[in-house]
């Protein structure tokens, strides 16, 4: 099976991929062990540099107990869906950014970081 994927979900597969392999409190090498793959294996699926194959997909997701469309940065619903989400509603829902978890104040002065960029945007 191939797996398409832009460079955008290619880059959120890996920033995944990291954040839950250190909630597990693991390094690299140790990650590759348990899925019987290189440390530069898991560095690169990191990084983006590469993906890894569907099978290991799945054992990644079996895992970490997350689902293979939590990993691909799928919701469940298609792609083309015209639901979304106002900024407010994305910073409420983040927890964690490169596994060091936000309290109230640093979502507030990053969503105030974001609206200031868009409302200065040509």
């Amino acid at each position: 099976m191939v797996i398409f994927m832009t460079a955008k979900d290619v880059g959120l597969l890996g920033l995944r991929i990291k954040e839950l392999r250190k909630e597990k409190g693991l390094r690299q090498s140790e990650l590759a062990t348990t899925l019987h793959v290189s440390q530069q294996a898991v560095g690169s699926w990191e990084t983006g540099r590469t993906v890894p194959g569907a099978d290991t997909l799945n054992v990644l997701a079996d895992y970490f107990n997350v689902t293979t469309d939590y990993l691909l940065g799928r919701d469940g619903k298609e792609e083309n869906s015209t639901d979304t989400k106002d900024l407010s509603e994305i910073m409420n829902s983040i927890m964690t950014y490169n596994g060091k978890e936000l309290n109230q104040h640093d979502k507030d002065v990053v969503e105030g970081l974001i609206s200031a960029y868009l409302n200065n945007k040509e």
